[in-house]
């Protein structure tokens, strides 16, 4: 017990000295203090805002997520041993126009749970707590070169987002990478739910469901597309992986609201074989008005119709578009078809199906008392 005690002291010395080692190999980008740290910051939806539609177009967006070998216990120093890193650097015009993608030389687990960090690395990313030859980034590296990878603009660091079941996790590895690089960096971390809200919101002035939002960017559409796992998930066919992560929530935005800003979807935006050739991108609505929508399909004929949108102006739209209707919008029950003319049809189908049956029973009857006629 001693000597397993002095081990790991041992172990934990010798990778802060790796990691003080390579700071002085690799300095900071300039601009970056190496004072008390607080790497993230973490914003609600009201620090999201917009002048234009222009300006979202233009606005750049940073996907970001780190992966752990599991998570421990509250009482823990260490609830988490972060091992891979992945973001993309994105905009509704452009796509993504870059990404970033590290295996992270993760600590030693605390006595006793190593077992349990690579069970729970086993069940999702599959990455070696030891032994791994990819894990050779070592924290003040990585955050270095993330840092790097925003590229802040004038002074103004750009924000980054995530998903909110991953926020906690996220924000917590950020912080216990900086605090062995002894950096500073004013990272901003929010949610992409929140992002995707507010861009509906900023184009029809009305807010899809959370719900709806948070369904949307669990799919599991792209999980095997090309170009979308790093390179060691994809040739070991691991669906878990931070890059991956990262580019599916760019697809996402991408299917949802390229066609509500009028983007012509590229290569950049989707995967290749999801892109449509011939330029139309209104791949998917949500209908945020669903009283409009149930009048308007009711006046509509032919296989075009109109629908009226949020803002007042109707769109043309083919029978062949596909619609994604919101299932609870402002707390009121949003149903696909009409539910009068469903109860009808319903009805009707069961008060023609007890017909047939007291017609056979009347046959029956008269079978069974001999008054069938006979024609011999």
């Amino acid at each position: 017990m001693f000597y397993a005690e002095k081990a790991q002291k041992w172990n934990e010395k010798k990778s802060l000295q790796k990691a003080a080692k390579e700071m002085l190999n690799n300095p900071v980008p300039a601009g970056v203090t190496t004072e008390m740290y607080r790497v993230t910051s973490l914003l609600d939806a009201s620090a999201i805002s917009w002048m234009s539609d222009q300006a979202v177009l233009a606005d750049t967006f940073y996907f970001l997520n780190v992966y752990s070998h599991g998570k421990l216990p509250s009482h823990c120093d260490q609830r988490f041993l972060p091992c891979e890193i992945g973001c993309v650097k994105y905009s509704l015009q452009e796509g993504i126009m870059a990404d970033f993608h590290h295996f992270i030389d993760s600590e030693v687990p605390p006595r006793g749970y190593r077992y349990h960090c690579q069970a729970a690395s086993d069940a999702t990313h599959k990455i070696p707590i030891s032994g791994f030859h990819l894990s050779r980034t070592c924290y003040p590296v990585v955050i270095r070169e993330l840092l790097q990878f925003a590229q802040p603009a004038r002074g103004a660091w750009p924000r980054f987002y995530c998903k909110s079941d991953d926020r906690f996790r996220i924000s917590w590895c950020l912080e216990r990478m900086a605090s062995i690089a002894g950096v500073d960096s004013p990272l901003e971390l929010l949610t992409v739910e929140d992002l995707v809200i507010k861009l509906y919101q900023k184009k029809y002035h009305k807010e899809p469901s959370k719900t709806w939002v948070s369904r949307e960017l669990d799919v599991v559409l792209w999980d095997f597309s090309s170009n979308t796992r790093c390179e060691w998930h994809e040739e070991n066919d691991i669906l878990c992986c931070a890059l991956a992560s990262c580019k599916k929530i760019a697809y996402c935005i991408s299917k949802s609201l390229a066609g509500v800003y009028g983007v012509s979807l590229t290569a950049a935006h989707l995967p290749p074989k999801d892109c449509v050739s011939n330029g139309n991108t209104n791949l998917r609505r949500v209908i945020l008005d669903a009283g409009r929508f149930q009048e308007s399909k009711a006046r509509g004929s032919g296989s075009d119709r109109r629908i009226h949108s949020p803002s007042g102006v109707q769109e043309l739209v083919p029978s062949s578009c596909e619609f994604e209707i919101s299932p609870f919008v402002q707390g009121k029950r949003v149903f696909k078809r009409d539910p009068i003319a469903a109860f009808s049809e319903f009805w009707a189908q069961k008060l023609l199906f007890v017909s047939s049956v007291k017609l056979i029973q009347l046959c029956m009857s008269w079978v069974c008392n001999g008054t069938w006629c006979r024609f011999d």
